[in-house]
């Protein structure tokens, strides 16, 4: 198990040169990934955040958010070892041939250093400004990731389905590895996450409680194995979005307060055979940094 970070690309702190100087410091002190995600706007009216909760006013940080992989290639040419992730981008808000495309291109560039984390989307507002119908996400999520493994398959490709058609094509550039980058699901709700274990997806939660996370693991693993998947083979990516801080703190979430409270967590995650525990913090860059690279030197290899 290793750990990553968010890149400041996003809110008033985002810039060029912010973006890498933390990927360049990220690979120095030797994290696994850094890390964008996907936010097309941010309504000015209050927003049911993930259709789970009573409509509020999304952070003000997500007024000014890069490109994910637009930020991910420019990162790429400045690094050479450090895994390039998304958590996540939002897969039905773009057709299956240009996102597979663009993934397959910044795979190709970065030299397979590409990790994908795909969610079927929740905002009301970025699926209308996509021109997608919100109804039957699930199903058109399911459907979207076929179609982009046809098109990282042999050429020539061809898919014909329910809500995306193909034509017989030659569509380049294949990606690094056969069948195309690691890939997670960003999921949430138990059907997701049973949907994500049947397409053959890792899994990218998000903790927020102990219990919580060990159910939502349990309930991929056991969907894995009814499709006839090994869970084992199946990558589990942490997302914490809290900080590690420099002083303990009281009344914590798992996985945040000091970089002590944080190493006697670690053991519990590993046990749920985590691959990887990425941070989104709400501190400077620097101490994000800083803690991160003490947690590296100090946490069990």
């Amino acid at each position: 198990m290793d750990f990553g970070l968010n890149l400041p690309s996003y809110g008033s702190g985002a810039s060029p040169e912010a973006v890498v100087r933390v990927a360049e410091q990220a690979e120095r002190i030797g994290l696994g990934a850094v890390w964008t995600f996907e936010r097309l706007l941010r309504p000015v009216e209050p927003v049911s955040y993930g259709g789970f909760a009573p409509p509020a006013p999304l952070p003000e940080a997500y007024a000014t958010v890069y490109d994910p992989l637009e930020t991910l290639s420019f990162v790429a040419a400045r690094t050479s070892r450090i895994r390039l992730g998304t958590s996540v981008i939002a897969a039905p808000l773009h057709p299956p041939v240009v996102l597979a495309r663009r993934l397959a291109t910044l795979d190709v560039l970065s030299g397979g250093r590409l990790v994908v984390g795909l969610g079927q989307g929740w905002m009301a507002h970025e699926f209308a400004v996509a021109g997608v119908p919100r109804e039957r996400r699930g199903a058109r999520f399911a459907e979207h990731l076929v179609a982009m493994r046809a098109v990282w398959g042999p050429d020539p490709v061809r898919f014909e389905g329910e809500f995306y058609e193909i034509p017989e094509s030659q569509i380049g550039p294949k990606p690094v590895r056969p069948g195309g980058p690691a890939l997670l699901a960003g999921a949430v709700a138990r059907a997701a996450v049973e949907r994500a274990a049947r397409l053959g997806l890792g899994l990218n939660p998000v903790v927020m409680a102990w219990e919580q996370l060990e159910e939502t693991v349990s309930v991929f693993r056991r969907a894995a194995e009814r499709a006839g998947r090994d869970p084992e083979s199946l990558p589990i990516v942490v997302r914490v979005n809290g900080s590690i801080t420099a002083k303990p703190r009281a009344g914590r979430t798992p996985l945040t307060g000091s970089v002590e409270q944080v190493l006697d967590d670690l053991p519990r995650v590993r046990a749920l055979g985590a691959a990887h525990v990425l941070w989104a913090m709400r501190t400077p860059p620097d101490e994000q940094l800083a803690v991160l690279e003490q947690l590296t030197a100090r946490a069990p290899t």
